[in-house]
């Protein structure tokens, strides 16, 4: 295979420090080693870790790092040992890029667990740049039927959105707070399943309200308003710990509430009746690669259409700053080619 593409430095888009603006730099394009691949990006989807990752909100992240595990590309090149893709091959990189192997979590199907893992865009590089290395057994192939930016969300904000759904069990009715990426994905997995949907938005956010509608929430409303019928299970994407109390209120007696997010603020304290009754409050870490293989497989029969906001990789700073305000509707995606 290959070993080197031309040129050899590539653009990206970097956080040089928490707290301050993505910087646009050139360094040198990575050359893959034993079980990686080399990818050409195509597209990397923006997620709101992204803003954590730039924000400080994740303590073990060492900078500068070049953010983003959405990553969809085309393989270059690869090291000693890939044998499951080729070159020209489109795939997919997740936030899940690397695992021990060998703990408890990792031999009992639980590798989203494991102390020793490494996570695409905080801890290795990742998609906001030309470029990208990878471990050939993290990465995915991606359904034909999405275009590389509709295929992007797919590779976070549906894969946690899945898993997350997954946790909820077998609720009729699921509150989702937090209409973003991931919501816009897992409530149509959700309607597939004959789920009826409540959405949950900002106050005021009558544009989010209508677009839930559009992907077929029966109900919508603003996160302190109740449902018209107790929830059987919630899901939250919304790094807000003040919902917890209010999705735990709008839960019915042996419903689940889930919080979806990897980082979330302080959750207040509320009174133990509103707990009480056998609701189950559990939180979602990573994925596993089972979880990835499942559900890019059942995208494409829903189907599940991602909605998305396309922006060059030198504006990944207005992406993340329209991300954080909540104006984005579905999924902001980087062009990187």
């Amino acid at each position: 295979m290959r070993t080197q593409p031309t040129p050899t430095s590539m653009r990206a888009m970097q956080v040089i420090r928490s707290g301050a603006p993505l910087r646009a730099v050139r360094i040198d394009i990575p050359v893959p080693g034993p079980d990686q691949l080399l990818v050409r990006v195509r597209a990397c989807g923006v997620c709101r870790t992204d803003l954590h990752v730039a924000d400080g909100d994740l303590t073990d992240c060492r900078y500068p790092i070049t953010p983003g595990h959405e990553i969809v590309g085309e393989v270059l090149d690869a090291g000693a040992g890939v044998t499951a893709f080729r070159l020209g091959q489109r795939v997919g990189i997740p936030w899940l890029g690397h695992t021990c192997g060998h703990c408890l979590y990792c031999r009992s199907g639980r590798e989203n667990l494991c102390a020793d893992a490494r996570f695409t865009g905080y801890q290795i590089h990742g998609g906001y740049a030309q470029y990208a290395v990878a471990d050939a057994r993290f990465c995915f192939p991606l359904p034909d039927a999405y275009s590389d930016a509709e295929a992007a969300p797919l590779l976070c904000a549906g894969l946690i959105g899945y898993r997350a759904l997954k946790m909820a069990g077998d609720a009729r009715v699921l509150g989702i707070y937090g209409f973003g990426a991931a919501a816009h994905i897992v409530a149509q997995i959700a309607r597939h399943e004959g789920r009826t949907v409540c959405a949950f938005t900002r106050e005021g956010d009558l544009e989010g309200q209508a677009f839930a509608r559009d992907l077929g929430a029966a109900w919508t409303g603003h996160s302190g308003q109740q449902p018209p019928q107790p929830l059987e299970a919630a899901i939250i994407f919304a790094p807000v710990g003040s919902l917890v109390p209010l999705a735990l209120e709008a839960t019915a007696p042996g419903g689940t509430v889930v919080c979806a997010g990897i980082h979330m603020s302080d959750i207040p304290s509320f009174p133990y009746r509103i707990l009480w009754g056998e609701r189950t409050l559990r939180s979602v870490a990573n994925l596993t690669r089972e979880d990835g293989e499942a559900f890019l497989a059942l995208a494409p029969q829903v189907p599940v259409r991602t909605e998305v906001e396309v922006f060059p990789l030198a504006q990944a700073n207005e992406a993340l700053t329209r991300l954080r305000e909540g104006r984005i509707r579905g999924a902001a995606v980087l062009s990187c080619a």
